[in-house]
């Protein structure tokens, strides 16, 4: 038996998430019957990270195993032949059989992207969250400095998130702007269910001047969702990289 891991691009619009739907088309679903024929038997595909409908990747990871041996640009050039247009394999890398996509992973890479220009983007329209209205970054960025650090994130929860504990590390948050473009990148060993969509929805109370930064750390501190902003929609959401620990014979972190 031999493990792959492949390297994905995807433009979620196209897809109804990640995680196989009967009568849906996913990400994991187009992957798993491109695989059936390179394989000669079904394949379950494991995925970094279960995005949403609408939420798209520059570097989701994944993995799966074959019974057949084969050549790794044989498998990416025989995926893209027959994936749909939304999806790339970038890479395919051979795999130490105790490799796994999500629970090697340490860490996680999310961007979001917010246009703030008066006039909505046409070809960005699936790709950015358009607020017309004026966001100042300087105090979303002192809010989103909050988050660094080991903390209890029920405050940016999903109701419906399975997670086991709501305690994550975010090691990276910053939030940035080029022109009409502001950009909020998160890096954490985990996120949980609409996380990052949760936290950025609240960031834009913060950066609209609704709120106080001060309001964001009660908000925070005390855990409840209810309390917190909206959450932000999919389409400006991208799942940007996954890190792993080098691997002897196996996978490196990107």
């Amino acid at each position: 038996m031999s493990r792959y891991c492949l390297t994905l691009e995807y433009d979620g619009s196209g897809f109804a998430g990640w995680q196989d739907q009967p009568g849906e088309e996913t990400v994991q679903g187009a992957l798993e019957r491109a695989l059936v024929p390179l394989c000669g038997h079904p394949v379950t595909v494991i995925g970094a990270g279960r995005t949403d409908a609408g939420v798209h990747a520059l570097g989701q990871r994944a993995h799966f195993d074959s019974n057949r041996e084969r050549e790794p640009r044989v498998i990416r050039r025989a995926l893209n032949a027959t994936t749909p247009r939304g999806l790339s394999v970038l890479d395919v890398v051979p795999v130490l059989p105790q490799f796994h996509a999500r629970r090697s992973a340490i860490w996680r890479r999310y961007r979001y992207r917010i246009g703030n220009g008066e006039v909505a983007p046409a070809l960005d329209r699936e790709r950015v969250w358009h607020i017309p209205r004026p966001l100042v970054t300087s105090t979303m960025q002192e809010a989103v400095g909050l988050l660094l650090g080991t903390h209890d994130f029920s405050a940016f929860r999903a109701a419906s998130c399975q997670a086991h504990h709501p305690v994550r590390s975010v090691i990276r948050a910053e939030v940035g702007r080029s022109g009409d473009l502001i950009e909020v990148e998160l890096v954490a060993n985990a996120f949980l269910q609409h996380m990052v969509r949760n936290i950025v929805g609240t960031l834009v109370r913060v950066g609209s001047g609704d709120w106080e930064v001060s309001r964001f750390a009660e908000v925070f501190a005390r855990g409840d969702r209810r309390l917190a902003g909206a959450t932000a929609p999919p389409w400006g959401l991208y799942l940007v990289e996954v890190g792993y620990p080098p691997m002897p014979g196996g996978l490196a972190s990107p």
